[in-house]
């Protein structure tokens, strides 16, 4: 953003991303996720918030959890299920959640409701994290450049099967 515009801005009004970077056929349960990167709009680099939706049926990800960034989400509109390692909750508007990095503890949300559901969420961006994903053969590392790589468990990367 530059000094030439406005400050403020009106988040439904920033272009969305819909579906999921997972590798075949993981992306089908977050395909139809929304997301607008907040944070970007806004030059933010040391953590990123996203403005999500999801329809009913949808999942924000597959379960999963992060070495190296902490993760905060606070429910706007609609219900969420709430997934992880203690099993499910049921949250609504203003209720929020965290997860502090390093903490083994997989989760994600899905749609479980008949309309559709948002939230926010926020996340630093620490160049060392991993992320695991204990209920499928996946996990996110870095390569020598710093660029997202999906690999199996055993660190085979996608794609070369």
């Amino acid at each position: 953003m530059n000094d030439s515009q406005t400050p403020a801005i009106r988040a439904h009004e920033v272009k969305a991303k819909t579906g999921s970077s997972y590798p075949d056929p993981l992306r089908k349960p977050a395909e139809s996720r929304s997301k607008r990167a907040l944070g970007d709009l806004f030059g933010l680099t040391s953590y990123g918030v996203n403005l999500v939706e999801l329809l009913p049926g949808a999942w924000s990800s597959q379960r999963h959890w992060h070495t190296h960034e902490d993760e905060f989400v606070y429910v706007l509109s609609g219900e969420l299920t709430l997934v992880t390692d203690g099993g499910e909750q049921l949250l609504t508007a203003g209720m929020a959640v965290g997860f502090p990095a390093g903490e083994s503890n997989g989760h994600h949300l899905i749609n479980n409701g008949r309309s559709v559901a948002s939230y926010l969420e926020v996340g630093d961006r620490h160049p060392d994290d991993e992320v695991y994903y204990p209920d499928v053969d996946l996990q996110l590392t870095r390569d020598g450049d710093g660029d997202r790589v999906f690999t199996h468990r055993d660190g085979k990367p996608y794609g070369q099967d």
